[in-house]
C-alpha cells in the first residue's frame, strides 16, 4: 500500500512493482495524500499490464481499490507480515530476521504519501501490527521507498 503519487510518479512505480513480482498495488488515501481518480486507476490498469508482459510475468500486478488509512487497518493485522517504511527505525534486514519470517511468505509493505504519514497515522499502523523499517540515513521519495524495500524483501528472499 502506497500513500498517492502524483503526475507519473505512479506510473512509475506501478511499472516498477509489477517488474519486481509484487502481487499487488493499493492506492492509500491519507491526511497528506490526495484521491485517485477513476481515469488514473485505469491508466494504472494498462501500465501493469505492459510491464507484466515486458518482463514476462505469468500473471498481471492487482490493482486495488484506493482505500483510506481505516480500510488498511484490518488488513495490517490479517497479514503474516507488514512492514512499514519510517525514517529512523530498525534497519530492514535486522528487522525482518527479528520477525522470524520464512522465505516466500507474503506481506504487507507500507509507504507514506508525500510528506509522510502523520503521528497518529504511524501510530494507528503499529497498533494494527504494522512493524517499523528503516531504508538508510537519506530522506527517500515515496516510489523509491516502495522499491527499496520490494528490492530488499527480495534479496532476503532469494
Amino acid at each position: 500500500a502506497c500513500g498517492s503519487l502524483k503526475g507519473g510518479r505512479a506510473d512509475w512505480l506501478v511499472e516498477k512493482c509489477s517488474e519486481l513480482g509484487a502481487q499487488r498495488f493499493t492506492p492509500l488515501i491519507t491526511e497528506r495524500s490526495s484521491a485517485v481518480s477513476v481515469g488514473r486507476t485505469n491508466r494504472l490498469e494498462r501500465v501493469a499490464l505492459a510491464a507484466a508482459k515486458q518482463s514476462l510475468r505469468t500473471h498481471t500486478l492487482l490493482l486495488d481499490e484506493p482505500l483510506t488509512l481505516a480500510q488498511l487497518l484490518p488488513r495490517i493485522s490479517a497479514a503474516p507480515l507488514s512492514l512499514l517504511a519510517a525514517a529512523g527505525a530498525e534497519p530492514l534486514f535486522p528487522a525482518v530476521m527479528r520477525t522470524r519470517r520464512g522465505p516466500g511468505v507474503g506481506g504487507l509493505l507500507i509507504i507514506g504519501p508525500e510528506g509522510d504519514f502523520t503521528p497518529g497515522e504511524v501510530d494507528a499502523l503499529v497498533t494494527a501490527g504494522a512493524t517499523l523499517v528503516g531504508l538508510g540515513p537519506l530522506r527517500l521519495r515515496a516510489e523509491t521507498a516502495a522499491i527499496s524495500l520490494l528490492s530488499g524483501l527480495m534479496l532476503l528472499d532469494s
